[in-house]
């Protein structure tokens, strides 16, 4: 089960995100925006950290105009490593490396179509489970 969860800027992204999830049947639970006139990210991120800290999902995926802002609110959580991802090289490498489990992007930063690969890769990707990659997520958690 994947979250997602988006401010107003994020909210045309999301939808395209969710249609992606549809047609390949990926399950997802939207924690919002439901809207496009202004809402606070931090809530949003709040929302889907919560959810993966509770194992109620598996994986998040968080959108703001940016991805900065709420990537920051999300990383404020125990247990969260959000990333913020604008490529498939990063998708990937946090998903080896670092074991993220939110993706964050800006709606304002890349398109659709690059946010749906971007997507597809982080979530195809398995964390490598390298004991130096694993030495070091522990030390974050510290």
């Amino acid at each position: 089960m994947i979250a997602i969860g988006n401010d107003h800027t994020g909210y045309e992204l999301k939808k395209a995100i969710i249609k992606y999830f549809e047609e390949k049947g990926i399950e997802y639970k939207d924690f919002g925006s439901q809207k496009v006139t202004s809402s606070d990210y931090p809530e949003f991120a709040k929302a889907v950290a919560t959810a993966i800290q509770n194992k109620e999902c598996d994986k998040g995926i968080l959108i703001c105009g940016t991805g900065i802002g709420i990537s920051i609110a999300a990383n404020k959580m125990k247990g969260i490593r959000a990333a913020l991802c604008h490529d498939c090289f990063s998708a990937e490498a946090t998903r080896l490396h670092n074991d993220a489990n939110i993706l964050a992007m800006g709606a304002r930063v890349v398109g659709p179509g690059l946010a749906l690969k971007i997507v597809e890769t982080f979530l195809n990707t398995e964390f490598s489970g390298d004991q130096r990659h694993i030495r070091r997520i522990q030390m974050l958690e510290e």
